[in-house]
């Protein structure tokens, strides 16, 4: 540690992650550093606070997208609180619920495919869902 501030590699290390991450994190925005006059990068302590949150929402499924939005309406000057995470964390529940709710619906569905094995493009809910428009027959159509 110098001067307060975390080498690239150092924040590696304490996270428990690689520094190619580290730098891709940087690249799409969610985490930053500074450049000493030798042109290395150096970390405040509190990313590494940021890195657990980065990692904790990918465990969760959350996409990068979300977790760049969320963590842009953080204070840069401060690592995240348990305050932040349970604000973050409450937006992310509903999406985690409903996403929880298709992989049930997806393994039910599965269970009853397994029998017929025809994956149809007709009939079939795994292979084609969502298709309201086969009930119209074959053909294009023109969509509102």
């Amino acid at each position: 540690m110098t001067d307060g501030f975390l080498t690239v590699g150092e924040v590696a290390l304490r996270a428990g992650i690689a520094v190619s991450a580290l730098h891709f994190y940087e690249r799409e925005g969610l985490i930053g550093s500074w450049r000493t006059s030798g042109n290395q990068r150096r970390y405040p302590r509190g990313v590494l606070r940021r890195v657990a949150l980065i990692k904790t929402a990918q465990r969760l499924g959350v996409p990068l997208a979300d977790v760049r939005e969320a963590l842009a309406t953080l204070p840069q000057d401060r690592p995240p609180t348990a305050a932040d995470w349970r604000r973050l964390s409450t937006n992310w529940r509903s999406k985690l619920d409903e996403r929880i709710g298709t992989l049930v619906a997806l393994r039910d569905q599965l269970d009853t495919c397994i029998g017929c094995g025809c994956l149809s493009l007709d009939d079939c809910p795994l292979r084609n869902p969502d298709d309201n428009l086969r009930k119209e027959g074959p053909g294009p159509r023109l969509m509102p």
